[in-house]
């Protein structure tokens, strides 16, 4: 039994350490980061395209991404197949992910319906109490702790922007100040993880 848990918990570990090269936090950062920018874009290119034209910009950041950790990060930390333990574990992660983001479309629509007819704050509380509910499961499932603080920083981003913009008077919603904070802090923080994976983990020589 003692050593059925030990093999548990060091894929743990293991399957934990895939998310320490940084990069993920960089194509997260890179997410956020559109709803910094997208405000700019509005007036000319309308609510749907300013959203829309970074689809490209996401597919390039993420085949980047792939390709750093194919040629860079794998010939310095190896690749691991996770036994049956884990991949159900994922399976359940996809499920519940599959709930939440139902509920979550349901909850838009509703947004939509009744976008007229509701304060605005109850807008924008909805989408803050979705990422936060997305980001704490895929915390939770996938071990990847910082996807707690990410979620916290997302779900606040619209709120302290909207009190900037109404107090203070921020244009757009304050959200390129927040969003653009909370960004660099993702962005930053992926940076980081990424340059400390290359000075601890040099790629090996044949001696």
């Amino acid at each position: 039994m003692s050593q059925r848990i030990s093999l548990k918990e060091a894929e743990r570990k293991v399957f934990k350490s895939t998310f320490q090269d940084g990069l993920w936090d960089i194509f997260i950062g890179c997410i956020i980061l559109e709803f910094a920018i997208a405000p700019f874009l509005s007036r000319s290119l309308g609510d749907f395209w300013s959203s829309a034209v970074f689809l490209p910009f996401w597919a390039v950041i993420f085949l980047a991404i792939w390709l750093v950790r194919k040629y860079v990060v794998t010939p310095r930390v190896g690749m691991v197949e996770f036994g049956s333990w884990r991949k159900t574990r994922l399976i359940k992660f996809n499920v519940v992910m599959l709930v939440v983001c139902l509920i979550a479309l349901i909850l838009g629509i509703l947004s939509v319906l009744s976008f007229a007819a509701v304060p605005g704050w109850i807008h924008i509380a909805r989408f803050s109490l979705i990422i936060l509910v997305v980001f704490s499961v895929a915390a939770y499932f996938l071990n990847f702790t910082r996807l707690h603080l990410y979620g916290v920083l997302i779900a606040l981003s619209p709120l302290v922007g909207e009190w900037l913009y109404v107090y203070i008077k921020v244009p757009h919603h304050g959200f390129p100040i927040t969003f653009g904070i909370t960004a660099g802090i993702t962005i930053l923080v992926g940076l980081v993880k990424f340059i400390h994976l290359l000075r601890d983990y040099p790629i090996p020589t044949e001696e």
